[in-house]
């Protein structure tokens, strides 16, 4: 068996068998399938797809590709995965939020892919705050603190990390197959008993009309039960941002103002109580969701989730004040500029890709596998679909690292939002469980 007859084969339509996923898998984790087969590999499956039993087939393969762990704790381990949308940071509050509610939370995130932000590059705007840590570092941590959001260990998943790059500069991020790959080998590794996902949909989403998150959605619920994994799946709305920042430091500076009160954003918060409550009720710690959500408002509002943030921050080497101290703490911007509103009216239609795409070229995301990236760059006081508005006011926030940059991201967003004459009808920010 080799590479060339494998992608040849998903070329061809003729499938993946688990003996080929075994081989290209254990081939990706060793570095024998090199960049450029697995970026024809992932190009293929894009384009021909894999098939039911093909995707099984390659999510256990990447799973079994490194090490699989198991737990011996006093609650139910639990995790959750977003597929990425603009200003969806719901994992900084979820996991402290689920483990003050007596759940081992061993969270195992990525990085931005696409126009879409990641957890672990959110994290990393906080000062020494170490993604990167081994099996037994999380499986203490976990033990400790509760929770521990981290990135996948070279043991965990090894197969993944090589092909998560790879899609991200190969414009293959969208494949349902891959996606679901991707996402359950890292969470089926880390031994969950329990998983929430939140499939996006919208203009900011991977998944831009229903039929396709649904389609998603089934993919990732059907295969993590089939492999023993209590699970279901909420699809939240991303035709607009979920916070109101968009950038890494930026998004970490709301969520602390969330988790602490000063200033709290509804709609993160009642996104972050939905998933929290179906994972509670998943995990067994809940009757039901609607219990497991007034638990998770509990903790929320009480302040433990943000204690326990806290601990996990000092735990993996950020600061040990920095739930007392976060604007001190966070990186800022060298430059800021507004945008204003050419017309008056309404925030009509917001295209969120193409605002991810503004913090990426402001150097908040990766263009390129390598790229450096600058945590205090974003977008910030993005006005939400519905508002109100006055020629001239200001619709959004640049914080760039130069004037030339900020000039173009400002171009960039007023092109993304449309302001029309009538105020648009609102979409859920909850449009369905599957599951």
């Amino acid at each position: 068996m080799d590479a060339r007859t494998i992608i040849a084969g998903v070329r061809d339509r003729k499938g993946l068998s688990p003996d080929a996923a075994t081989w290209f898998a254990d081939g990706l984790a060793s570095g024998d399938v090199t960049d450029a087969q697995a970026g024809a590999f992932a190009m293929a499956v894009l384009l021909n797809g894999l098939g039911e039993d093909g995707r099984v087939a390659l999510t256990r393969a990447m799973r079994d590709s490194g090490r699989v762990l198991e737990w011996e704790l006093p609650g139910p381990v639990i995790d959750k995965h977003s597929t990425g949308g603009i200003g969806d940071c719901t994992s900084l509050l979820l996991a402290p939020a689920l483990a003050a509610c007596g759940a081992y939370v061993p969270m195992i995130s990525g990085r931005g892919l696409g126009h879409t932000g990641g957890t672990l590059d959110k994290l990393e705007a906080i000062p020494g705050y170490r993604c990167d840590v081994s099996v037994e570092d999380l499986r203490r941590l976990v033990a400790d603190v509760g929770c521990a959001i981290v990135g996948a260990s070279e043991n965990i998943a090894p197969a993944d990390r090589r092909l998560y790059a790879i899609r991200d500069v190969t414009g293959t991020v969208e494949s349902i197959d891959l996606i679901t790959a991707s996402i359950l080998s890292k969470k089926l590794a880390a031994g969950l008993e329990a998983l929430i996902l939140d499939v996006k949909v919208g203009s900011g989403a991977f998944m831009k009309t229903m039929a396709d998150a649904e389609a998603l959605a089934s993919s990732l619920v059907g295969t993590a039960r089939g492999a023993g994994c209590m699970t279901a799946a909420l699809i939240t709305d991303m035709d607009q941002p979920l916070a109101s920042s968009a950038g890494n430091a930026l998004e970490v500076l709301e969520v602390m103002e969330t988790l602490t009160g000063v200033a709290v954003n509804q709609a993160l918060w009642d996104v972050t109580v939905a998933l929290g409550g179906e994972a509670l009720a998943l995990g067994g710690l809940a009757e039901d969701a609607g219990e497991g959500a007034d638990q998770i408002e509990e903790a929320l509002e009480s302040g433990r989730a943000a204690e326990t943030f806290g601990r996990m921050v000092a735990a993996l080497g950020g600061p040990g004040d920095f739930v007392e101290r976060y604007p001190d703490r966070l990186p800022a911007a060298r430059v800021v500029r507004d945008v204003l509103a050419d017309t008056s009216g309404y925030i009509a239609t917001i295209d969120g890709e193409a605002l991810g795409h503004a913090v990426v070229h402001l150097g908040g995301g990766r263009l390129k596998g390598g790229d450096k990236i600058n945590p205090s760059v974003g977008l910030s006081e993005l006005m939400p679909l519905g508002e109100p508005v006055e020629r001239g006011e200001t619709i959004a926030r640049i914080h760039a690292s130069s004037e030339a940059e900020a000039e173009r991201a400002i171009a960039a967003v007023a092109a993304a939002i449309h302001i029309g004459e009538e105020e648009p009808e609102e979409p859920p920010l909850i449009h369905k469980r599957i599951g």
